[in-house]
């Protein structure tokens, strides 16, 4: 069992102690790329070049300013986009000018199922090729697919995984459904995984769609409640989070779940992408991009990392829903839209990816 160590304040709490704010973004923002089919996930080499996925199957690269009218691959059958699946996250290798390695999660149809896996490709130039998997028969579906990869601070690969709308999945420790999932970049399974040969790492979650780590290598995931109490959880290994049991910050008789550090209430974000930021007159907040809410959150801690002392909404309805947050070398903030998605209303050029400078 994992003991909850965390101190959690809940939408009222925030209304009550005056910590709900919004303010100006304090950034500059300038449009990168549009007429995009819902840019999902986004992450940049150490050359400049921008890689993102398309969830209608196709990754892209912005090279010096200028997006490639070309993908660099276009995955087809069995890869499948349909209802919130299709090629989602993607991460590239720490060496990856040295080895060309990027990974990438999409759903792919399998006789009349529905399945997600990892894979491993390697990049020449700007063209993708020699699909490896790493990680296979992640159950997913039209909704809840989770899809976020991310390479942490020990190297390994985290991924989130929702629970294909069978709740009963999170808790079904056989199962990679509703779940933080790790593996290593070749797709073996790490000895001090929490559950002996298995890739679950943290369970209980519905549809976590963001990861992100704070100075301290404290682990951050959001996911989305079932009616508005939308989360920010602390991962920690074996940690049991309580969907479909609880949500928000209820608690269960006889069981230790792990309660949010941050939840949203009555109102809904659908968290998504987050990143911490560095370098900046907003160094160590927590920015965190949502769909239903359509605003970027810039949530504050304190030293510990365990409580939240601020919150701001920036950004409030200018661009609809958003997808990623993803912070560049240069402290630049990037955004993707997803008013493409079937859910929001579409701007003039949607969907975009958006550059926030601060202003220092």
């Amino acid at each position: 069992m994992v003991n909850r160590c965390f101190i959690t304040l809940s939408h009222k709490d925030y209304i009550r102690n005056g910590i709900l704010n919004s303010q100006n973004s304090s950034f500059q923002i300038q449009n990168i790329a549009e007429n995009l089919q819902i840019p999902w996930a986004v992450d940049i080499s150490e050359d400049g070049r921008m890689f993102f996925t398309e969830r209608s199957g196709n990754l892209r690269v912005i090279e010096n300013g200028t997006l490639n009218p070309v993908p660099v691959y276009t995955f087809g059958p069995p890869f499948v986009s349909t209802g919130e699946g299709g090629l989602m996250g993607l991460a590239l290798d720490r060496d990856f000018l040295s080895n060309g390695y990027i990974y990438l999660m999409y759903t792919y149809n399998e006789n009349g199922g529905i399945y997600s896996r990892v894979v491993r490709m390697h990049i020449e130039g700007n063209t993708a090729f020699g699909e490896e998997i790493l990680l296979d028969k992640i159950p997913a579906g039209r909704f809840h697919n989770g899809g976020r990869i991310k390479i942490g601070p020990d190297g390994y690969l985290y991924i989130t995984a929702g629970d294909a709308g069978n709740r009963d999945l999170a808790q079904d420790i056989n199962s990679l459904a509703g779940k933080i999932l790790r593996i290593g970049t070749d797709g073996s399974i790490p000895s001090d995984n929490p559950f002996q040969g298995s890739p679950v790492y943290a369970l209980g979650l519905r549809n976590p769609q963001g990861l992100a780590w704070n100075d301290r290598n404290i682990l951050y995931a959001s996911d989305h409640g079932e009616t508005a109490h939308d989360e920010i959880n602390i991962i920690l290994p074996g940690g049991n989070y309580g969907w479909p049991l609880v949500t928000g910050d209820e608690e269960m008789q006889g069981y230790d779940f792990i309660n949010p550090v941050i939840q949203s209430g009555n109102d809904t974000w659908a968290p998504a992408g987050m990143v911490f930021v560095t370098g900046s007159p907003r160094n160590g907040q927590l920015m965190v991009s949502t769909l239903r809410g359509s605003v970027l959150l810039a949530i504050t801690f304190d030293q510990s990392g365990t409580q939240v002392v601020n919150m701001e909404r920036l950004l409030q309805n200018d661009y609809g829903r958003l997808r990623e947050a993803y912070q560049a070398r240069d402290g630049s903030i990037y955004l993707t839209t997803s008013n493409m998605d079937g859910r929001g209303l579409s701007n003039p050029h949607d969907d975009k990816i958006l550059r926030l400078v601060p202003r220092m």
